[in-house]
């Protein structure tokens, strides 16, 4: 039987880390294991969403990967449908403010004060000199077994309301791409920036997702942190939204609901950055 924590440990959490490297597949594959379900390429597949995407500090990976073990504990729940992706965003909105609570920011940007455009020396200063590597070891340790606990606490929520399709913005693409309906549910709580909080955009990061799972399936070797299309993906989304990243931003507003995303995406919202996402 598992245990309200899944039998994750902190010891267990950092090794993981030591092993993957990236804060977003550790936390995927350390709620995959509780939930007793590996997924090997999709977990080494999320990899790139570390750092807030590649680095540019958004959303903190561990978020991502929490969000797409929830997307899949879902799917194992509740299979295809609008009621898995409903369940998912949920999981997820519980997950962002979960990980808020803990850290009091939710972007890697605040929380570490580097991204992309820091320099070699300000890296080595954070992670090395101010032990940056050992705090991100410490809020993964936190964060594992809190986000476990929200996943089944959002899953067994019997009263719930259920919108009509589409749901997710971030699911959509995915089909778009081709992928399957697992890994359309799994992608789900990405939805209006993960779990609709207004960050960087859902469908954004389930298209590197997308894109490293299909990398990892074409060949041996790892995953690059910043694998060419990865990086030509951001750059047509960033043309198509006049180069801004964030969900609030590109529509304007949070949404208020999941029924409200749904119609926006019914209403044709954000249909041409899932279009030019879903062009590979």
């Amino acid at each position: 039987m598992t245990t309200a924590t899944g039998g994750i440990s902190s010891i267990g959490t950092v090794g993981t880390f030591l092993r993957r490297g990236a804060c977003s597949d550790t936390l995927f594959t350390v709620l995959n294991s509780a939930f007793d379900y590996p997924m090997k390429p999709e977990e080494n597949a999320t990899m790139p969403l570390a750092g807030g995407i590649m680095q540019h500090g958004y959303q903190c990976g561990m978020i991502w990967g929490a969000t797409l073990a929830a997307g899949a504990q879902a799917y194992r729940s509740l299979g295809p449908g609008s009621l898995a992706e409903t369940k998912a965003i949920v999981a997820a909105q519980g997950l962002v403010e979960s990980f808020r609570a803990c850290n009091d920011h939710i972007n890697c940007l605040e929380i570490t004060d580097i991204d992309k455009s820091s320099s070699t020396m300000q890296m080595i200063t954070y992670f090395l000199i101010k032990g940056g590597t050992i705090g991100c070891f410490r809020r993964a340790s936190r964060y594992a077994p809190a986000a476990f606990s929200q996943i089944n606490t959002a899953l067994s929520e019997n009263h719930i309301d259920v919108p009509s399709p589409p749901v997710s913005c971030a699911a959509t693409l995915a089909r778009r791409m081709g992928v399957s309906e697992m890994h359309a549910v799994m992608a789900a709580g990405l939805a209006g920036g993960i779990g609709l909080c207004g960050g960087a955009c859902g469908a954004l990061g389930a298209a590197i997702w997308i894109i490293g799972m299909n990398t990892i399936r074409k060949g041996p070797g790892k995953l690059k942190f910043e694998h060419p299309r990865a990086t030509e993906a951001i750059e047509r989304f960033m043309k198509c939204t006049d180069y801004k990243f964030e969900c609030s931003e590109i529509v304007g507003r949070r949404f208020d609901h999941i029924g409200d995303h749904a119609r926006h995406l019914r209403d044709g919202g954000c249909s041409n950055i899932i279009e030019v996402l879903a062009s590979q």
